[in-house]
């Protein structure tokens, strides 16, 4: 049976119209799926009984099976299973108006970096443009929450899986899907310039935010906890980030995880600063405190040193955020909640 969300508006009307239905009825079940989170064909009520039952043969909305969900003051943490058995994890996050949805892109991840709990068991594999979206649709169904902004700052590096990601994202912000803005949509990436270069020449893509992780101001400490970074080197990374493409009123955002006694001390801050340049209206800097993990040797910064660094920046005339992470009562860590459910089941 082939997933529903696998198909674009063009490609679900080509499907439909070669089972002998009228086009419009893909223009239908859409609706239905992405405007009401109706996941029942039979429930449909506006498309004819025989396409109902024929649908329910050929089709299936769900590409991932719901294991648990883990529920705390400020985030609501998903954990999913791929068909082949791999598991993938969602975070819904509560904001003051709104809600925030972090989605996966692969199972685990080909990056590397020191800092991180995903990065542990290497890449198992992409997940495909279904997987990505059940992610979002499975919340909403389940919570009754339609996420207003969608964050792919989950596990796995995005760019590397471009074009199942660029097929989930016409899904999230087109009319005929789930209509999101696309400066509610924010594409993290650890800095692969090649794929930001592609990102920047693609119209759909380039119209999305852009998150970029820095994490240090020079290019042998970048090395040290980012090893993608020696062969996307900073300085070539920082001037595709001067010329990229974008929207009016947008801004790059750098993202920058502080690590204590790594990469934290005022004069880092200062040397970010010179890494921006005259840049400035074009950055924002959001400083990630780093949240311990058990596996890992690294710890967080007290908080004077946090805000310490932060002030660098401000007084720099650099936008500069502090953003404490949510959920972690509900091992908000990248990575965490699905090893222990992997240590759970190999116990």
């Amino acid at each position: 049976m082939k997933p529903l969300f696998s198909f674009t508006r063009s490609q679900l009307r080509e499907e439909i119209s070669s089972l002998g239905v009228e086009p419009y009825r893909a223009d239908q079940i859409l609706g239905w799926v992405y405007k009401k989170g109706i996941l029942d064909f039979g429930s449909m009520t506006n498309l004819p009984k025989d396409l109902r039952e024929i649908l329910k043969n050929l089709y299936v909305t769900k590409s991932l099976t719901l294991l648990k969900k883990v529920q705390g003051p400020d985030a609501t943490k998903y954990l999913f299973r791929t068909k082949d058995g791999h598991l993938v994890e969602t975070v819904l996050i509560k904001e003051r108006d709104h809600y925030t949805l972090c989605v996966s892109t692969q199972v685990g991840c080909a990056v590397g970096c020191t800092f991180c709990a995903t990065a542990i068991d290497g890449l198992k594999r992409n997940l495909s443009a279904d997987e990505i979206v059940d992610q979002y649709m499975q919340v909403f169904t389940d919570s009754g929450i339609k996420p207003r902004n969608v964050v792919f700052m989950g596990m796995g590096e995005p760019l590397a899986n471009y074009e199942n990601l660029r097929k989930a994202c016409e899904i999230f912000v087109s009319p005929w899907g789930l209509d999101l803005s696309k400066r509610r949509v924010t594409v993290s990436t650890s800095g692969i310039i090649s794929q930001i270069r592609r990102m920047a020449k693609d119209p759909l893509m380039r119209d999305l935010n852009l998150a970029v992780s820095i994490n240090a101001p020079y290019q042998d400490l970048r090395e040290r906890i980012m090893p993608l970074t020696k062969t996307n080197p900073l300085d070539e990374l920082m001037e595709e980030l001067k010329r990229f493409p974008l929207p009016r009123y947008r801004r790059i955002t750098l993202e920058y995880v502080l690590i204590k006694d790594l990469n934290d001390s005022p004069q880092h801050a200062r040397d970010l600063a010179k890494l921006i340049g005259r840049h400035k209206k074009r950055f924002k800097v959001n400083l990630i405190p780093y949240n311990p993990d058990p596996l890992l040797p690294y710890s967080r910064p007290p908080l004077e040193r946090i805000f310490a660094f932060q002030r660098e920046l401000w007084e720099r005339g650099i936008s500069t955020f502090v953003r404490f992470s949510k959920g972690v009562d509900v091992f908000g860590a990248c990575g965490q909640l699905r090893a222990r459910e992997e240590l759970c089941q190999s116990g």
